[in-house]
């Protein structure tokens, strides 16, 4: 069979020892929004979209809630945001616990965001690098690319995903049995590409 010449895109993840304590500051405000999520038995995914040093939407997953599969935490954020601010968003940077899948991926490069740091991986439908790399892919000409850092408080991020795992879905099609099910507490290493804190992360902002 002839190569194509594609090779599967790699996500990029910063080693905890070069993550700045700001961007962990915000990353800490999403994980409080996916802990909601969790508590209302939606995937617990959760964001906040920074500006100036100032977040100016935060968001979790409300899919279950409104019977709506758009309704992802970043796409209810920018909801709201659009309202108010002009595109692009080269000036605004998102924090989200898991990275955006290929749909938010998509919505976070044709509103123009200037960058976006993740916690765990999405490796089933991840848009910025896991699965596709929506994100940077010189394919898309329509719009600019933007940086995608992963790692920021990975575990706490799994940890949440596989807590919601363990739940009684009553809002699931076909609900399943959970009862059996264990906590898993073990964290695979990442595969990713490696990437230079100098050369990637530009100043950060701390929460107000």
């Amino acid at each position: 069979m002839q190569s194509t010449g594609w090779t599967p895109p790699l996500a990029t993840y910063i080693p905890e020892e070069d993550q700045q304590e700001a961007d962990l500051d915000w990353m800490q405000v999403a994980l409080d929004q996916a802990e909601e999520a969790l508590a209302a038995k939606e995937v617990p995914v959760g964001c906040v979209f920074v500006k100036d040093g100032k977040a100016i939407a935060k968001a979790r997953n409300r899919t279950n809630e409104w019977r709506n599969a758009t309704l992802h935490a970043e796409l209810v954020s920018l909801d709201k945001i659009l309202k108010t601010h002009d595109l692009p968003l080269q000036d605004v940077t998102l924090y989200v616990t898991v990275e955006p899948c290929v749909m938010c991926a998509s919505a976070l490069r044709q509103v123009g965001i200037g960058k976006v740091f993740y916690g765990a991986g999405n490796e089933r439908f991840g848009g910025c690098g896991s699965v596709l790399d929506v994100n940077d892919t010189p394919r898309i000409k329509s719009s600019l690319s933007y940086q995608a850092l992963g790692g920021y408080y990975r575990t706490e991020a799994i940890m949440l995903l596989r807590r919601f795992y363990l739940i009684q879905n009553s809002n699931a099609p076909k609900p399943k049995n959970k009862t059996t099910r264990v906590l898993k507490t073990d964290i695979l290493p990442i595969k990713s590409r490696t990437a230079s804190p100098s050369s990637t992360l530009r100043g950060s902002q701390t929460p107000v």
